[in-house]
């Protein structure tokens, strides 16, 4: 046997072992990044007052006022997760997501581009990559609606 039969069969092989983990690898990334979100949306959500001094003071949203911002973003943070979990519309969930994601970073730009806030910066890239690979792949077999 020479050595490209050798590997195809090894590269074969190694498919039929983990293609089988392919539904337990998009749960896995639909429940962790919508964790993530819907903590996010739920502690806004529980100090509302806080929430709104936040977005008049703090974060940058462009385009819109702080008050609609902040229900727009809670909103997002809040029903893109629910979703997702479920795997409902999932492609769209995600892209939803992924749109609430990238809102974040450009209203706190300010800060997560300072110098020392690398890894912060970087959840954001990570969750971005698990979003973009649930609207790639879907939400997998381990969902409502597999091909959503």
């Amino acid at each position: 046997m020479n050595p490209v039969m050798i590997m195809t069969a090894a590269n074969i092989q190694a498919a039929r072992l983990l293609n089988p983990l392919q539904p337990l690898l998009l749960l896995g990334l639909r429940l962790w990044v919508s964790w993530q979100f819907f903590k996010s949306g739920w502690l806004k959500l529980g100090d509302w007052d806080n929430t709104l001094f936040l977005f008049q003071e703090e974060y940058r949203v462009p385009l819109l006022p702080p008050e609609l911002a902040a229900v727009a973003g809670t909103f997002g943070e809040l029903f893109f997760p629910l979703l997702l979990i479920l795997g409902v519309i999932g492609r769209y969930a995600a892209l939803g997501l992924s749109a609430v994601n990238v809102l974040a970073v450009v209203s706190y730009s300010h800060i997560l581009l300072a110098s020392g806030f690398e890894a912060a910066l970087a959840q954001h890239y990570l969750w971005g990559l698990m979003l973009l690979v649930i609207v790639i792949f879907g939400p997998g077999s381990l969902s409502v609606q597999r091909d959503s």
